[in-house]
């Protein structure tokens, strides 16, 4: 009986040897690997897009770099892979990506049954439809009978398929797993509406040969909080990647900006001064460089800065801050306390 007690409590304690190795393994490996891997959307204007000379830019890409800038100290160092929604989920529990950074939506099975985490979201959006302005049609309620272009795999899927069955809509979804081949298809008139994230409408909307063609209904049929996704099992590194975001927010919070971020190491502010390390202990914390936050400011900016040059209202987007304001004016953007 000792020996079998024995042999348990050597298990245990084995188990919880083990525990912070593991917790540490994406971090040792993105460190090793000299640069972050992160899964984008193969082309969303203003999320993730590479421009005419191949260069990775959008909301998500600045995402992305806030973690290089973070844990490397470059934001340069990512290299990204163009995945698309029935292939990022896959990728991300193989360790083929680091972390995803592609307008994913946070949802419960996706958190358990898929084994992932989400961290805290970048952007707040929710689900709607975009016509052609000559159908005439003014509100979704009117598309009964319509025929409805949409990703596989996807939160848009299924809540399509719920509002026109709450509704008693008959409908004929056209399923088509790229996101341009969909476009494309939209565009070519094989169907009446195209359905996703407002945010992605607006994206679609603005790189049509006539943008003034199309609207999108008033309607939004979901909430569709998107975050940044990590794998389960790996503290530190949803740590990083959680704290990285909301270090965008703080930043705004606190008037720190990519122009001031120099002077503002001279503040008197205790906030700022942990903020940007000049008290030390948050990079301790997270296992990164005291100037990992000041990192991040100096080279992509806040969360305002970040949203303006992407997708705000002197973007071919057009989108209002709304929900993706501080929480101070009105918004859901509310980082938690760096202290």
């Amino acid at each position: 009986m000792k020996k079998v007690k024995w042999i348990v409590g050597a298990l245990v304690w084995t188990l919880l040897a083990a525990g912070p190795m593991a917790a540490a393994g994406t971090l040792d490996e993105v460190r090793a690997k000299g640069v972050v891997v992160v899964g984008v959307n193969p082309g969303v204007a203003g999320f993730s897009m590479p421009d005419e000379k191949g260069v990775w830019k959008g909301l998500d890409v600045d995402t992305a770099k806030a973690v290089a800038a973070a844990v490397l100290g470059d934001a340069n160092k990512v290299k990204y892979v163009a995945l698309t929604a029935v292939q990022r989920l896959p990728a991300l529990q193989s360790k083929e990506v680091d972390v995803l950074c592609r307008n994913t939506t946070i949802t419960l099975t996706r958190e358990t049954v898929n084994g992932l985490n989400f961290v805290h979201p970048n952007y707040y959006d929710g689900q709607g439809f975009l016509i052609h302005k000559k159908m005439g049609v003014k509100n979704a309620k009117q598309l009964r009978g319509a025929t409805v272009c949409t990703l596989p795999g996807t939160t848009t899927e299924m809540n399509a398929a719920d509002y026109f069955r709450k509704n008693g809509m008959p409908w004929k979804p056209v399923v088509i797993e790229s996101n341009a081949e969909l476009n494309k298809a939209f565009f070519a008139g094989r169907c009446d509406a195209l359905t996703s994230d407002a945010s992605q409408l607006a994206a679609v909307r603005s790189v049509a040969p006539n943008p003034d063609d199309y609207i999108l209904l008033p309607e939004i049929i979901s909430k569709e909080p998107l975050a940044p996704v990590v794998r389960h099992g790996d503290d530190q590194w949803y740590d990083i990647v959680n704290w990285v975001v909301m270090a965008l927010i703080e930043a705004e919070e606190l008037g720190i900006t990519s122009k001031n971020v120099d002077e503002m190491l001279k503040s008197t502010d205790p906030q700022i001064q942990r903020f940007l390390g000049v008290t030390p202990g948050l990079g301790k914390a997270l296992g990164l460089d005291e100037k990992w936050a000041f990192n991040i400011v100096k080279q992509v900016g806040n969360y305002g800065e970040v949203f303006d040059r992407n997708v705000g209202p002197k973007t071919p987007l057009k989108l209002e801050r709304g929900l993706n304001d501080l929480w101070t004016r009105g918004g859901l953007m509310y980082s938690f306390p760096f202290r």
